[in-house]
């Protein structure tokens, strides 16, 4: 019986992970600037396919879009996985929707740092803890103007939502999330350190210009 039961637990966390993994690795950012006319995101500013470097390209409409689409794969893997109202699906969907955008075996599993996409898993899983990490974000950018530094501190303060919000259940999955963030975002606390981080820029850039961005 204990076997069965134990197969039924893998199993299920695989199936979520690996649907996770499917919808989170669509590359919204580089099929977006490729669509707008800028080519390969890969090539502009840090390489990365999220919404910070979308806006690098100067197109704040494309950024936003990313940024909303990012962040709704997470969310939607999460509530598709909810329907089978299975706690280790929903486990398994929300860490393979953050991993799939990280690392998209369609490039190589060289993708985004997943913020986006970790905001829209924390808001399907508990939606106070995701408002609260989003507006943590927003106002930290808001004051900084540094987009990595709102994301460490959103992540960071993540797990102390959930213990607030009383959502302990979720507590190891919501912290080995937001541990996975602060991994992919190892060269940017050492540019931090160092003073060097680029601050967001919301100037235009033409289509000719985007794509000799070097910062980092």
């Amino acid at each position: 019986m204990f076997e069965i039961i134990a197969n039924h637990i893998q199993m299920g966390g695989l199936m979520g992970l690996l649907g996770g993994y499917l919808l989170g690795s669509i590359p919204f950012g580089l099929v977006l600037c490729y669509m707008a006319g800028y080519g390969d995101i890969r090539k502009i500013g840090s390489g990365n396919i999220g919404a910070t470097n979308v806006m690098r390209t100067g197109n704040k409409l494309l950024a936003l879009a990313t940024l909303i689409l990012d962040s709704s794969k997470g969310l939607a893997a999460v509530l598709i996985a909810g329907l089978f109202h299975d706690a280790h699906i929903v486990f398994g969907a929300a860490l393979g929707a953050v991993l799939g955008h990280n690392f998209p075996v369609w490039l190589k599993f060289k993708g985004g740092k997943g913020v986006a996409t970790t905001l829209g898993t924390f808001l399907a899983l508990s939606w106070p803890v995701g408002l609260a990490c989003c507006v943590t974000w927003l106002v930290t950018a808001l004051i900084t103007r540094i987009s990595s530094l709102s994301a460490l501190i959103a992540l960071a303060c993540a797990p102390l939502y959930v213990a607030w919000f009383g959502d302990t259940k979720q507590l190891y999955l919501v912290g080995l999330i937001a541990a996975l963030g602060w991994m992919r975002h190892r060269a940017n606390i050492d540019r931090l350190i160092k003073h060097q981080e680029p601050k967001i820029s919301f100037k235009k850039k033409d289509k000719a210009s985007a794509g000799s961005i070097t910062s980092p």
